[in-house]
Parts: C-alpha cells; structure tokens; sequence
C-alpha cells in the first residue's frame, strides 16, 4: 500500500490533533501541546497509538463541560469511536516532571487515567481552575503559576538531564541499554530506575515503544524487511510479532484498517493522595 492509502485506511489520535507551540517558559515541565477539536461521528474507530509519556489532558464535551485529566503511558494500542462530540487540549510532561507535579511516580500511571484533582501533587490545586477558564486561556495562566510555583531540587534536575539525553539517544536509534547506560556513565540499574520514576515504563520498554512508532510513521515508502532494519528489529518476522503484540493485529490487517473493536474509554484510576 502507497503511504496516501494507509493514511485513509487508518486514523490515529495524533493524526487528528493539531500542534501547538510551546511556550519557552513552560518547557522545562511540557515538551508538547496540541488541540483536538471537537470530534464527531467517524465512519472507522481511530487509534490511540502506544506512548510512552504522561499527559495532562483537558476534555470538554459538547456541553461545555471540562475534565482536567492525567493519562499516563500507555503500552497498548488502543482503539475509540468517536460516539460523544468532544474536543481536547493535550499537554505531554517532560520526562522526570511527574512526581513533583502529581505527587506520584509515572509508574503508579502506566496504562491508567486518573482526574488531576485526585492526584496528591500540587499540581492538583490547579485543576479547578483548568476544568473553568476559557481554553485559550490556559497557557497564559500556565506560564503564570508555573515558573513562580513549582521547583524541584538538584538532585531532580540532575536525573532529569540523564532522562533527557537517554530518552533523545533512544529515540535516535533504539540501542542496547547497556550501551546507553555506559555513555551516560550510569549504573543500568539506576537508568531502569530513573525511567520507572520519571516516565513510567523500563528503557528497553521504552526502546519498544519507540521502535513500534517508527515503523508506523515508515510505513508505505520502505519495504518491510529493509523497514525492520532500520528500526532495529532482528528480521521482518521478529517485527510483526512485535506489532501484533503491541497493536493488538498484524501489521497487514492494521494498515487495511482492520483493527479490533473500539472499546469504552479507560475507567478512571483512584490513586492514594
């Protein structure tokens, strides 16, 4: 299949997103911002491809009403209809913000979705005012209460920079964790450990994760051996197992648009403040 026809045969939720620039003052806690408008009625239910970030998502309904969100990494594909017309503004978290914000590692989020409200960080006492103002809004009052409110200590910035460069070098090329963890002059126990706290998932999960969302963007304009290759996977087939176990389908059926049965949204996860 030419890209344009996998294009057609497949909707995923970044496909129907539209990016935002982020502010400079809030990157050092938000590395992405993009707006979905009010989705109606699909003729195909639309993807959520696995991601390994936390999110801070403000859902408002056709009603007006607004939820201010926290869906944490997801290691799944999954799949939605759009049966309820609803828009959203989504917010990624930089890697290692999570527990000073929400007051949780990302780990106690992976594969859940929790209120902001509920979470025991301070991030929480914003959510009421995120759920009322106007959207356009919300970055100004963002750029406003974050920089003056929210610190982290040295040793947080520290690991922070560690995640960076690790997250950067595996999203260029998928490598060996022991060889990361030697160039970043880590222990591979400390580097598992700093990606369990700081982005929920191990970095050979991360690895996966990353590898998956390669062949994704790839598909159509490279052969699937030379693809498999190229991502890192051992041989064409090792690739496809990989993609049915993440995805949920083979490859094949996936880019025929042949994917399992939307499922309800993710029940909201209760979370110890």
């Amino acid at each position: 299949m030419t890209t344009a026809q996998i294009r057609a045969a497949v909707v995923t939720a970044d496909d129907l997103e539209h990016r935002l620039t982020t502010p400079e003052s809030l990157r050092p806690w938000i590395t992405d911002i993009a707006r979905i408008p009010q989705v109606r009625a699909l003729s195909a239910p639309f993807t959520h491809v696995p991601q390994a970030v936390t999110t801070l998502v403000l859902r408002t309904e056709a009603s007006g009403r607004r939820d201010a969100l926290v869906v944490g990494p997801r290691t799944r594909a999954t799949y939605a209809s759009a049966n309820k017309p609803a828009g959203c503004l989504r917010l990624r978290l930089a890697p290692g913000t999570t527990h000073s914000l929400l007051g949780v590692s990302a780990a106690d989020l992976t594969d859940r979705v929790a209120l902001l409200a509920d979470l025991p960080g301070p991030a929480s006492a914003l959510a009421d005012t995120l759920a009322e103002i106007p959207l356009e809004d919300v970055l100004p009052y963002l750029e406003s209460v974050l920089p003056q409110h929210f610190s982290e200590s040295g040793t947080d910035r520290d690991h922070r920079r560690i995640l960076d460069s690790a997250v950067a070098a595996l999203d260029r090329d998928p490598a060996p964790i022991n060889n990361l963890a030697a160039t970043l002059a880590v222990s591979e126990r400390q580097l598992r450990n700093l990606f369990t706290t700081g982005i929920g998932v191990s970095p050979k999960h991360y690895a996966r994760i990353t590898r998956l969302r390669h062949v994704l963007a790839a598909a159509g304009n490279t052969p699937w051996s030379h693809l498999a290759s190229d991502t890192g996977y051992y041989d064409q087939s090792h690739l496809v197992a990989d993609f049915r176990s993440v995805m949920g389908v083979t490859p094949a059926r996936y880019f025929k648009g042949s994917v399992p049965a939307p499922t309800p949204c993710q029940s909201l996860t209760k979370l110890p403040r």
